[in-house]
């Protein structure tokens, strides 16, 4: 079978990799859409990101949808060919933090496409995928490009839990990638009264406003437009963080009211925190890192057009095109949702 690997930064090649065999438990199979993350262009453009670097050749990948090929020993409820949506979460159910419920904590997680451990886990933007049943959801109804969009929604929906209520809050998202655009949809579905969107590309903060985004600031434009939202210390009761940028962190911080929940979502190195600031207003800063059993609730919400995704999905390429579409990908002001379609190879 084929794959995407890369090697080091710049460095993405298609090679040959052995198939698997599925062992009990496990399903067999064939890929059908896999998209581009954000974490999979760090490690394409950039080598890793932060201090998690690669040591090592990669297959990425972790946003699939495949179909079913053959069910290993004591499967039940899946068919032979049928649609699902793979989650890349892969706890070890036996540790401390498993235990407490925090499994996207796992000490021994074999999250796909990951450079954080050594060797690293492979990832899954290969033709032929061996899974254990329990990662794989039925996606009956949804097209597979949907499908694998259950992975970024998995992860704003885990944020989304971290933010606390947001019945008639009013909410501000920085960077309007798709963890941003998803992170507006699922606020507005939990109910929030305002969404205010902000990023530095009118392509993006377009999408933003056709997701449901009340208002939405070029800040690269106007670098002073979110101070009205500062008079009498603050406006905003929540923040997804999406960027990962300090800037973006610094300038949201100052428009939010005393005990606003900050929801730490983008991941692009280590941000220069503005403490003072957090400590005199009293704001929570709340990491969100990856997800679990919100998988499985994403593909229900978009089964059942609770969450339309597929605005998100800005173009799609065959497995032969897979470096121009990581190149696509890379240009925020053409692409949102750039996926790679292993179907049509």
């Amino acid at each position: 079978m084929r794959a995407i690997v890369v090697h080091a930064a710049r460095d993405l090649r298609i090679e040959d990799r052995p198939d698997e065999a599925p062992g009990p438990g496990e399903l067999a199979l064939r890929l059908a859409v896999g998209g581009i993350c954000g974490s999979d262009l760090h490690y394409y453009n950039h080598g890793g990101f932060g201090t998690v670097r690669l040591r090592e050749p990669m297959i990425l990948g972790h946003e699939v949808s495949a179909y079913v090929e053959a069910l290993g020993a004591g499967v039940t409820g899946f068919t032979i060919g049928q649609l699902v949506a793979v989650s890349p979460s892969r706890p070890c159910g036996s540790c401390r933090y498993c235990h407490q419920g925090l499994r996207n904590h796992c000490l021994d997680m074999r999250f796909y496409g990951s450079a954080m451990p050594f060797p690293h886990i492979q990832g899954a933007f290969r033709e032929r995928l061996v899974a254990k049943a329990g990662q794989c959801v039925p996606a009956d109804g949804l097209t597979p490009a949907e499908a694998a969009m259950a992975e970024p929604l998995g992860v704003v929906l885990h944020a989304t839990r971290r933010a606390g209520e947001l019945l008639g809050r009013r909410v501000l998202v920085t960077g309007c990638g798709p963890i941003g655009l998803l992170a507006i949809l699922a606020a507005r579905r939990a109910g929030a009264a305002e969404i205010v969107a902000t990023d530095l590309s009118d392509f993006t903060l377009a999408a933003a406003l056709a997701a449901g985004a009340d208002r939405a600031i070029n800040t690269r434009l106007d670098p002073e437009a979110l101070a009205a939202y500062g008079a009498e210390k603050g406006s905003f009761d929540v923040l997804y963080e999406c960027s990962g940028a300090t800037a973006a962190l610094a300038a949201a911080v100052a428009v939010l009211r005393p005990r606003a929940i900050a929801v730490q979502l983008g991941l692009g190195g280590d941000v220069n925190l503005p403490m003072t600031a957090f400590t005199a207003r009293e704001i929570e800063l709340r990491g969100s890192f990856r997800f679990h059993e919100e998988f499985p609730v994403g593909v229900e919400l978009m089964k059942k057009r609770l969450i339309d995704v597929r605005p998100l999905i800005s173009h799609t390429v065959g497995l032969d095109d897979a470096l121009a579409g990581f190149e696509l990908a890379s240009d925020r002001g053409r692409s949102l949702k750039v996926q790679i379609n292993f179907k049509a190879a």
